[in-house]
């Protein structure tokens, strides 16, 4: 058995129009959220033994938000290029690439993929607003075995909550 948490990246910054969406970095409300959605997880005692995000500046600074929060060190932070854009499938196929020492990991990416990888992984769609973080427990000895299907919804935490 393994636990899954895929999140949304936080609010980020349209103000520059200039600004490559890859380098678009989080407004206020983002760097606003994204601890308080850690502290909160924290409080519930998750920690993950890995924390993946996409190369997305936003997406990166959530995940180092996230991760000084919940109390995990920037070394287990793994930058993956994979989840920038990518599909929900994309999505499960990061996944399915971790190493199974890991019992827990949070991906850290982009919408829709995030709520399609939700949908496909467990078989309820959720629409996930920004910085959501859903729990999945995945009924797998092996992160390669993860497939659709093979995750059961546990949670979704919103900043609104």
């Amino acid at each position: 058995m393994k636990t899954l948490y895929l999140v949304r990246h936080a609010k980020s910054d349209w103000g520059d129009p200039l600004l490559d969406d890859h380098d678009r970095p989080l407004n206020e409300r983002g760097l606003r959220d994204a601890p308080a959605m850690g502290h909160r997880l924290a409080e519930r005692g998750v920690r993950p033994d890995r924390i993946v995000t996409s190369t997305a500046v936003r997406a990166r600074s959530t995940a180092r938000l996230l991760a000084r929060t919940l109390g995990v060190g920037d070394d287990h932070v793994v930058e993956e290029p994979r989840l920038y854009g990518a599909t929900g499938s994309g999505i499960l196929a990061v996944a399915s690439t971790l190493d199974d020492a890991l019992g827990s990991a949070m991906l850290v990416g982009h919408n829709p993929g995030m709520s399609d990888a939700v949908g496909e992984l467990t078989g309820e769609w959720v629409e996930l607003p920004t910085c959501a973080v859903v729990e999945c427990r995945v009924n797998v000895d092996h992160w390669a075995e993860l497939v659709e299907g093979t995750g059961e919804l546990v949670s979704v935490a919103t900043p609104k909550d």
